[in-house]
């Protein structure tokens, strides 16, 4: 009886909610505008963001498997191992998964994860705290060369030790949560990858240079096209979300079920607590938080905003730093972690890894920001 309560309570909530929301959404924008822009904005992140990430997924997973297959892997661990258990509790081959999500994006990691040799190196709560670590780094070239395209290059490298004490935080953050709920995660992944390492990739060992080079080319590939598909729907539901409640209407002021419209909620709600802002970002106009929130969903679609603020001449140095911060290291990451974690068969976890990497990214851009401060006094 208390769980047919229950639940029937939690139906009529969860509908209330909703309605409220399209309500809300809807009285401001036009019913019709409203679905329009959802299904538009939608389709606008499917075509020139998810296949973007696809594109890079299946690169990315077809370079990991190469690396793997010819020691490179091997070689970063011996080579980069004291700097990375010290600063990460990661194995030193941990670093390929910055190297490539830096010069990529965050669904490089996920490629990373999947590999059976590469994830032999880790114990399992370092294994699920590798996405708290390489998402932090995500898409940090564009990111950096963006905003140095604005003249800010100071700030842009401000920014970026800013994401790195953020990667720090985050890793570390995860894997200590882990532990402590989980200590059975206190084990080597090397038992389970062992055991489930089909003959036929032993053998494989055996073939020539050539046969070596094109299975592993193919065999990353194909991982990358699956791990493509897995980050559709948290891309589009959660992206969509945010847009839709961060900016404001068209041209002129007028709403046409255009992409990439919505009622400015976010900066209402941020502008009742500009202080906050204020004190730890530096930000004096709440439109900038829109860069942060967007970046949740897709830094990309964050880094096109950067005209309009520059347009309206709020994008200055400290916003600069605090935006590569905290673009590098919330660079979509709700997406990803939920869609690694759920490939690892950890689904359970994924709260904690949400939670350790906002608290991260809210400390990459307070870093940013006082470190700006700082060097701007000098």
């Amino acid at each position: 009886m208390k769980k047919m309560r229950r639940s029937t309570v939690e139906a009529l909530v969860f509908l209330a909610l909703i309605i409220l929301v399209f309500v809300l959404l809807g009285s401001r924008m036009g019913g019709a505008n409203m679905m329009k822009t959802i299904m538009n904005t939608a389709h606008d992140l499917l075509l020139n963001t998810v296949f973007y990430l696809m594109g890079i997924t299946v690169l990315t997973g077809a370079l990991s498997k190469l690396m793997s297959e010819f020691g490179v892997v091997t070689l970063l661990e011996r080579v980069l191992r004291p700097l990375m258990k010290p600063l990460y509790n990661l194995p030193g081959v941990a670093a390929l998964g910055a190297v490539m999500t830096f010069l990529s994006d965050n669904p490089a990691i996920i490629a990373l994860s999947k590999d059976k040799k590469f994830s032999s190196y880790f114990k399992k709560y370092q294994l699920l705290s590798l996405t708290n670590f390489g998402t932090a780094f995500g898409m940090g070239f564009v990111v950096i060369v963006t905003m140095v395209g604005y003249m800010q290059v100071t700030a842009a490298l401000v920014g970026l030790v800013g994401a790195i004490c953020g990667s720090i935080i985050s890793t570390r953050l995860m894997q200590r949560s882990c532990l402590k709920d989980y200590p059975e995660l206190d084990s080597p992944v090397a038992a389970t990858v062992e055991e489930e390492i089909p003959e036929t990739v032993e053998k494989q060992k055996k073939d020539g240079v050539f046969m070596r080079f094109l299975n592993a080319l193919l065999d990353g590939g194909k991982n990358g096209v699956e791990l493509g598909l897995q980050i559709i729907p948290g891309v589009l539901i959660i992206t969509t979300a945010v847009i839709m409640i961060t900016f404001g209407p068209g041209e002129a002021g007028v709403y046409n079920g255009s992409s990439s419209q919505g009622v400015p909620i976010l900066p209402w709600l941020a502008e009742k607590i500009h202080w906050v802002f204020e004190w730890l970002f530096g930000f004096q106009n709440m439109e900038l938080i829109a860069f942060p929130m967007t970046a949740l969903g897709a830094v990309g679609a964050a880094l096109g905003l950067l005209p309009t603020f520059n347009a309206a001449g709020i994008l200055d140095g400290n916003a600069v730093a605090v935006f590569t911060a905290i673009g590098m290291c919330w660079s979509g990451y709700l997406s990803t972690h939920t869609a690694m974690l759920d490939s690892l068969g950890y689904r359970k976890v994924i709260s904690k890894a949400l939670g350790a990497h906002t608290i991260a990214g809210l400390c990459a851009g307070i870093i940013a920001h006082f470190l700006y401060l700082l060097i701007s006094l000098i």
